[in-house]
C-alpha cells in the first residue's frame, strides 16, 4: 500500500513537471478528473501526449489506444492502477 501511495505522489509530480504547470502536486486529489476543464491543472490534448510519453519513458508502458489512454488518464488513481497492473 505504501508503494502505491508513493507511485501516486510520483505521478502527481510527473504531471506537473511534464505539463509545465504552476501548481503544487500535493494539491491534486487522487480521484480528481485531471482533464476536466474546470480543474486547476487545465490539461489539454498536448498535455496528454506529454503524460503518455513520460509514462512510456518512466515505466516502459505504451498507451497506443486513444480510448484506453483517455480512461487511464482520467485521474491519478486510474493512472496508478494502470501502471501497477502493467509493470
Amino acid at each position: 500500500m505504501e508503494k502505491f501511495m508513493s507511485l501516486k505522489e510520483d505521478l502527481k509530480k510527473m504531471v506537473v513537471l511534464e505539463c509545465d504547470k504552476d501548481i503544487e502536486p500535493s494539491s491534486i486529489k487522487d480521484d480528481d478528473s485531471i482533464f476536466d476543464p474546470k480543474h486547476p491543472l487545465e490539461l489539454d490534448s498536448l498535455d496528454s501526449l506529454q503524460i503518455s510519453m513520460a509514462i512510456q519513458n518512466d515505466y516502459g508502458i505504451r498507451l497506443t489506444d486513444p480510448k484506453e489512454a483517455k480512461r487511464v488518464m482520467e485521474s491519478i488513481n486510474s493512472l496508478a492502477d494502470y501502471i501497477e497492473s502493467n509493470t
